[in-house]
C-alpha cells in the first residue's frame, strides 16, 4: 500500500518523505509507537519529517514538548520500559539492563550555514556506547526501511540522519514501497562493485563517494563503494571481504579525524586476517580538524568533496602523491 498524501512518484521518493512514511506505516501497524519532541507535532517537525502525522494520529500520540531535552528524552526511555515504542527526535538520553524499545532520530553532521554549533556529527559519539544500536542511513530506502526495524528493535537506536539529504530524491523498488519492507540492522550495502580500491562511507559521503567512483572510472579504475548503514553494529565482514578483493581501502565520513567511524574501521581491518591483503596503506577522509566555519567559503574547505576522494583514492593506488 503506498503513502497516501505525499508528493511522490511511483519508484521515487525523498529521505524525508521515507522517513515520514516508515513511521506512518509504523503507527498504523503498532498502537504503542508514538512520537515525541520539540515541534513534531503542530509545526509539522522542523524539516517537515512528521508533515501530517499530528493529523492522522492526534495529540496523543503526537507530542509536542518544551524545550527540555533532558526532559523527554527521559520520558521517552521511562515510556519504553513501560511497553511504549516512542520515537523521540532528540539525542540525550539514559539507558537500563531491561529491554528498552525507543528510537531517537533527528538531524546529524554538518548541513549549511549553521556554524560549529550544529555541525556535529555524532555517529562514533554513540557508537561507543555497549548495547546500543546506531544508524546512519543514505538513500530514502534506507531511511525506510532501517527507521520501521528500528521501531520494532526491542532495544534503544539511534538514528542519524543527514539534514542535507530530506529533499533528495532517489529511486524506490516496488519492495521498499510496500508496507512490510525492513531492512536488517548491522548490514552494509555494496552501492557499487569494483575491484581495484574500496571506498567506505556511510550518510552523505556515500554520494561523494560514488562521485568519486565516476570520475575514477575515466582513469579505467573500479572502484568498489560500501554504504556502511549501520555504524553499531558494524559490518566490518562485508568490509573485509572487500579489501581481500580491492588490496586498498579509503574510508570517508564527514566527522571530525580524531576518535572517528574511520578510525574504528581502520584499527579492525588492521587487527584481522584483511590486514595481510592490504597493498597500500589504509587512507581517512574526514572533515577537518576545527570548529565548523559559519563563513561559506570556508565551510567548504571543512568537509571532504568528491574531487578529494578521488585525489585520496589515487594516493593509494600510487598514482599521485
Amino acid at each position: 500500500m503506498l503513502p497516501r498524501v505525499r508528493n511522490i512518484r511511483l519508484g521515487q521518493m525523498t529521505v524525508r518523505d521515507a522517513l515520514n512514511t516508515a513511521m506512518e506505516e509504523e503507527m498504523l501497524r503498532d498502537e504503542n509507537v508514538f512520537i515525541l519532541g520539540e515541534e513534531v507535532a503542530r509545526y509539522n517537525g522542523a524539516y517537515k519529517v512528521t508533515k501530517g502525522l499530528l493529523d492522522k494520529f492526534g495529540e496523543k500520540r503526537v507530542v509536542d514538548t518544551p524545550i527540555t531535552e533532558m526532559g523527554f528524552g527521559g520520558l521517552a526511555v521511562g515510556a519504553a520500559l513501560a511497553g511504549l515504542r516512542p520515537i523521540c527526535e532528540f539525542m540525550t538520553f539514559n539507558f537500563s539492563i531491561h529491554p528498552c524499545p525507543v528510537v531517537f532520530r533527528g538531524p546529524n553532521g554538518a548541513a549549511a550555514g549553521v556554524g560549529a554549533q550544529h555541525s556535529q556529527d555524532y555517529a562514533a559519539w554513540y557508537g561507543q556506547i555497549p548495547g546500543l544500536k546506531v544508524i546512519s542511513p543514505w538513500s530514502a530506502e534506507d531511511c525506510k526501511g532501517l527507521l520501521k526495524a528500528a521501531i520494532r528493535d526491542p532495544n534503544p537506536v539511534v538514528f542519524l540522519e543527514n539534514e542535507m539529504l530530506y529533499g533528495v530524491t532517489f529511486p524506490m523498488s516496488a519492495e521498499a514501497m510496500s508496507d512490510n519492507f525492513l531492512l536488517p540492522i548491522g548490514k552494509c550495502k555494496v552501492e557499487r562493485e569494483g575491484s581495484d580500491i574500496t571506498i567506505v562511507a556511510h550518510s552523505k559521503m556515500v554520494t561523494h563517494s560514488l562521485e568519486a567512483a565516476d570520475e575514477l572510472a575515466k582513469e579505467g579504475v573500479k572502484a568498489e563503494v560500501v554504504n556502511l548503514r549501520s555504524i553499531r553494529p558494524l559490518d566490518i565482514d562485508t568490509i573485509k571481504k572487500s579489501v581481500k578483493k580491492t588490496n586498498r581501502l579509503v574510508i570517508v565520513e564527514g566527522g571530525f579525524p580524531a576518535f572517528g567511524v574511520g578510525s574504528e574501521i581502520c584499527a579492525r581491518i588492521v587487527e584481522s586476517e584483511a590486514f595481510d591483503y592490504l597493498d597500500a596503506p589504509v587512507e581517512r577522509v574526514t572533515g577537518a580538524d576545527v570548529p565548523t566555519p559559519y563563513s561559506a567559503p570556508l565551510e567548504a574547505l571543512a568537509f571532504p568533496d568528491t574531487p578529494l576522494i578521488v585525489k585520496v583514492a589515487k594516493r593509494a593506488l600510487y598514482r599521485s602523491n
